[in-house]
């Protein structure tokens, strides 16, 4: 077991925030976002509670896949700005107790990175086994990972007369990490962006890094000794600095990406949210109960953290649900095909799937905000943005930030068509009525209540830190769960039926000592430890703390 100092869990009790840096704030009026303008927000960030930022691709891209789609590790996209405002921007943020994560991948590059244009012109050179080639189409190439946007996994190059793999969009081409030279150049990569002192990275498709030129996982314990290998490396530049890995595998499997506490930090969990809307479209709380059962099993390394999300930056992939369940949340959420992509997820923000219902929209981030792990929130969240199904694949997800009901909600002073992505307009989540400002002047909106929910959290590093158990109610639509920590002990209780009930809890300790109500939806009477039931709303949420609050 890795040894591992306090202040090196950081993330523990953190809340993170994803941020696509050109459709979040535009200083210099050109229609792209760029870090002047994310410079600008930081004090905003920092009132809603943002303990640490998640900065999706900003490298020179050709922007064909949200900047996944690299062309240059080493650099920023000249649309965002320079790399001077990147350090400026990562300063400011840190004066402010903000730390910066990078999207790291080092899984494809873009096609029009120099290593693939090299690649493709002459296959003797050492480029060219930077990438997987075959010089005949494989004989079971492997499915896709956006089908329907994709048909296969293999494209012919006449140049080289040979096919190279790609995973992803065939404009995203597979790099080799078998190739020690690969790894050297992945490692270059890390060590720049640490001396410019970020916080680590969030890790592209980590799962995929252990599948070989066939895209099977032949040696999986070998393969796992390169994430170990690059997390050693990290963390002999930055003691301190995280992996928070994109790792949607099997749950036999998830256990064995933080080993020891030598390998990953923190995974996004992926069956946790896919279960939690299959929770909320049946009114039970089963789904959730069992997840925390088989993430309690796993019996985690001590630095290793579960990163909770109710919606990203991607489609929610319910691929692992069954073809029953994904129906019934299709059905509650998605009823529409258009609403669905990849065969297998939906491409919506939270608030327009639970119809704008306010008391299910807190619900669902109560939920967030209590699950075992650290809550990541995306960009747009806090004010309930909507998307804008017009757009293709995931960019309905991906639209501008509403900061005002001014010209292009506030996002940028540039003529609408020379817009990076569309403002949405008119209805609902338009940002002539849904943006920050006019949020900021209501007491009573999603706004005010997510920062004051945070500061809650905060307050409870049980739901970060400490040990946790589901406890068994006498309603089927409630999940009671406890965590303990050496800061005391604190229950959540979240009721995903409109209809209101009066549960038993059965909580061991002296029942003298009370547990008191630290945050909830409304005010309610005191819990009664003696005769062991506590009430709670439809849709109500109540977190209790043993023995009084803290302060």
């Amino acid at each position: 077991m890795v040894s591992v100092a306090e202040n090196d869990l950081w993330y523990k009790n953190g809340i993170i925030y994803a941020i696509d840096v050109g459709t979040f704030a535009d200083a210099n009026g050109d229609g792209v976002g760029d870090f002047a303008g994310m410079s600008a927000h930081l004090d905003y960030l920092v009132n809603l509670g943002v303990t640490c930022l998640w900065l999706l691709p900003f490298y020179p891209s050709p922007l064909r896949d949200n900047g996944y789609d690299v062309a240059d590790y080493l650099n920023v996209d000249a649309r965002y700005g320079s790399l001077a405002d990147f350090v400026k921007f990562r300063r400011q943020a840190s004066s402010r107790g903000i730390r910066v994560l990078v999207d790291f991948v080092p899984h494809h590059s873009s096609d029009q990175h120099p290593w693939f244009q090299a690649a493709t012109r002459d296959a003797d050179s050492p480029l060219h086994g930077y990438y997987y080639w075959s010089k005949k189409m494989p004989a079971n190439p492997g499915k896709p990972s956006f089908p329907g946007a994709e048909d296969g996994t293999w494209e012919y190059v006449k140049e080289v007369d040979a096919y190279y793999r790609h995973l992803f969009y065939a404009f995203e081409p597979d790099l080799n990490l078998a190739n020690p030279a690969v790894k050297e150049e992945i490692l270059k990569v890390m060590s720049f962006w640490l001396e410019l002192n970020v916080a680590g990275f969030r890790f592209d498709a980590a799962n995929h890094i252990l599948e070989g030129p066939d895209l099977q996982v032949h040696d999986r314990d070998a393969q796992h000794h390169l994430l170990r290998e690059l997390t050693a490396f990290m963390r002999s530049r930055r003691g301190d600095a995280i992996f928070l890995a994109e790792a949607d595998d099997s749950s036999e499997h998830l256990r064995g990406y933080f080993n020891n506490g030598d390998e990953l930090q923190m995974l996004f969990n992926f069956l946790l949210a896919q279960n939690t809307f299959l929770a909320l479209a049946d009114q039970d709380a089963t789904p959730i109960a069992k997840i925390l059962g088989i993430m309690r099993d796993m019996d985690l390394p001590r630095a290793g953290q579960w990163a909770n999300f109710l919606r990203n930056l991607d489609e929610l992939d319910l691929e692992r649900l069954s073809s029953e369940d994904r129906k019934r949340v299709y059905d509650a959420f998605a009823p529409h095909k258009w609403m669905r992509v990849y065969d297998r997820g939906i491409r919506r923000r939270l608030a327009p799937m639970l119809g704008g219902d306010r008391e299910r929209i807190e619900l669902a981030y109560s939920l967030l905000l209590t699950m075992p792990g650290t809550p990541v929130l995306m960009y747009g969240d806090e004010i309930g943005m909507g998307e804008d199904l017009d757009l293709q694949e995931r960019w309905s997800v991906r639209t501008p930030m509403q900061w005002s009901d001014r010209p292009n909600g506030g996002f940028s002073t540039a003529s609408a068509e020379k817009l990076i992505e569309p403002v949405i307009t008119g209805g609902d989540y338009g940002f002539e009525t849904l943006n920050v400002v006019a949020q900021q002047r209501d007491a009573d909106s999603l706004l005010h209540w997510l920062e004051r929910a945070i500061r809650q959290r905060k307050l409870a590093p049980e739901f970060g830190s400490g040990s946790y158990e589901v406890i068994r109610t006498d309603a089927r639509s409630v999940l009671a769960h406890r965590c303990d920590w050496e800061t005391g002990s604190i229950v959540a209780l979240h009721n995903l039926s409109l209809e209101a009930c009066s549960i038993r809890l059965d909580l061991e300790g002296d029942p003298d000592e009370p547990w008191t109500d630290v945050f909830s939806n409304r005010r309610y009477d005191p819990f009664n430890s003696r005769t062991e039931e506590a009430e709670i709303d439809g849709y109500g949420y109540r977190w209790l703390r043993k023995g009084g609050p803290r302060v």
